[in-house]
């Protein structure tokens, strides 16, 4: 397998088609959904309804926005979106934008500038966010120097400068992700391996580890807490095999079985017959959409692969749960209309409804 990124031919404006980073189908404190996707210089949503209805799309704005959107939910449920967006200056440059949206179905708030982490620059890497236990959002990016940096919103509003976390030679498409404790996590890929960077104390800046020599393929990171409250860390390595790392529990990393494709993986949990359960979904290499679950954090039971809905030819994933604990998956295979479909109620085993789509 190559070692690749998600990284664009023509970087003056970020990634040429949609890429999303994080959860951007969110559930709201009352259970309902929302799905978000860039489109046309803006982002639109939808809604689902009080009776299962979707209603939408709806603009949230943007102001010229690239095709790439960054997603992270805090335990308020509020849901925090960063873009990139072309400054309007030297050609080519970008910056980072950020909106809010406190309640499901009611307009989010103004996008504002949380500028470059050098300042002013071109596309380095598309963000990562994750939202901490008091609600304060983590927005990572890679620097100019290959390294990562970080901008965090302070206690009393507003946020801090930006941050330098070091490295170099990163992936372009790091993961971040809040772990049992409320702290936040980041982790990237480096040319000779894994590099991680936590955070120790409430509100202070995650601090990079040393790098665990692995195989890696870069643009393949996915990321969920467990149920320890322990981060595990999924990647495609260079032999196409779909591989955990949790360092928390001691996990070195670990093949779980062969990839279903190449692309990156969607990870979260649910309850299968009951039982708390990892679930990863990626695109298959004829272009349907497959899925893999096994108990948390029992990587002993690996993976088995099966396919659900159409072919297509690129495929955005996302995968959740509801207020019942089931999944709930959803993807945009064109980058503008989604479809979705729930674990059906009483069944046994992983069993899906139909796909539908939301509008």
């Amino acid at each position: 397998m190559a070692n690749r990124s998600q990284a664009t031919d023509d970087r003056s404006h970020g990634p040429a088609a949609p890429v999303l980073q994080g959860g951007w189908l969110t559930r709201g404190e009352e259970g309902r959904f929302s799905a978000y996707l860039p489109r046309d210089g803006e982002v639109v949503r939808w809604t689902e309804e009080p009776g299962g209805a979707w209603s939408g799309p709806v603009s949230l704005g943007g102001d010229g926005l690239t095709s790439f959107l960054a997603i992270g939910q805090g335990a308020d449920r509020y849901v925090h979106l960063v873009g990139l967006r072309p400054t309007g200056g030297d050609e080519g440059h970008v910056e980072l934008v950020h909106a809010v949206q406190f309640q499901t179905g009611r307009p989010a708030a103004p996008w504002r500038s949380l500028g470059h982490s050098n300042g002013k620059g071109p596309w380095m890497g598309n963000p990562a966010v994750a939202v901490d236990a008091q609600g304060r959002v983590y927005a990572f990016v890679r620097n100019g120097g290959g390294g990562i940096s970080c901008r965090a919103q302070k206690d009393a509003g507003g946020w801090h400068p930006w941050w330098d976390l070091k490295g170099s030679r990163t992936d372009p498409s790091p993961v971040a992700v809040t772990n049992g404790a409320g702290m936040v996590e980041l982790y990237t890929s480096h040319a000779t391996g894994l590099a991680r960077y936590v955070q120790r104390e409430a509100g202070a800046k995650p601090v990079r580890e040393e790098i665990l020599p692995a195989s890696v393929a870069m643009g393949t990171l996915a990321a969920v807490t467990g149920p320890s409250g322990h981060v595990t860390l999924f990647y495609l390595d260079q032999e196409g095999q779909v591989t955990a790392w949790s360092p928390e529990r001691s996990l070195e990393p670990t093949p779980l079985g062969k990839a279903a494709g190449t692309g990156r993986p969607s990870v979260t949990r649910c309850l299968i017959d009951g039982f708390d359960c990892t679930v990863l979904a990626q695109q298959s290499e004829d272009g349907r959409l497959a899925l893999a679950a096994y108990p948390s954090e029992q990587e002993s039971a690996g993976l088995n692969w099966s396919e659900t809905g159409e072919r297509h030819g690129s495929l955005n994933a996302v995968l959740t749960r509801g207020l019942d604990g089931g999944l709930v998956a959803m993807t945009a295979a064109d980058g503008r209309t989604p479809v979705t479909t729930r674990q059906k109620v009483g069944a046994e085993g992983l069993l899906l409804e139909g796909w539908r789509s939301i509008g």
